[in-house]
């Protein structure tokens, strides 16, 4: 007996469902990536040892420890400057934060160096709107508005623990 064979055919591909999906997707895509911006902001971790190396007796390494009760300004070397209690419901304590900064440049105005500690529970929010009453200033003279740079060179780094804390 004879053997029969069918010809198959190969099937043809139906692509044309595909190139739609494409031709949407492709602008879509697009036009999304040039909205979206990344703000990136450079920092500098204080490396082990550093803050010996470079201590002087007259000169200022400012610190600004968030705590939960209360913002610590003071300096490495002469100990606490001020502190200032927070209040959770208002911003007054940041606004005593930028003025404290104000007269701390004042007494210093090549310093451009500063630290950040925080305490582990901090809020990622808090600890950028410190960082943000610490880089600059906005004074207002009748209409025109001035910005000043007050120590934009901020270090972030864990807070002291307190003594009697555990």
């Amino acid at each position: 007996m004879r053997k029969r064979r069918l010809r198959k055919e190969p099937a043809a591909l139906e692509i044309t469902a595909f190139i739609n999906l494409i031709v949407v997707l492709v602008p879509f895509l697009l036009s999304t990536a040039v909205f979206s911006r990344l703000a990136v902001m450079d920092m500098t971790l204080p490396g082990p040892g550093s803050a010996l190396d470079q201590l002087k007796s007259n000169d200022l390494q400012l610190e600004v420890v968030i705590r939960k009760d209360a913002f610590e300004v003071g300096d490495r070397i002469g100990g606490l400057i001020q502190r200032i209690p927070r209040d959770p419901a208002q911003t007054q304590d940041l606004k005593n934060l930028a003025a404290l900064m104000v007269q701390v440049k004042m007494k210093f105005p090549d310093k451009l160096e500063a630290s950040v500690l925080a305490e582990p529970e901090t809020p990622y929010d808090q600890i950028v709107q410190v960082m943000d009453a610490m880089r600059s200033t906005v004074t207002r003279n009748g209409t025109q508005v001035q910005r000043a740079d007050l120590f934009p060179n901020i270090a972030i780094g864990d807070a002291p623990v307190r003594k009697g804390a555990t």
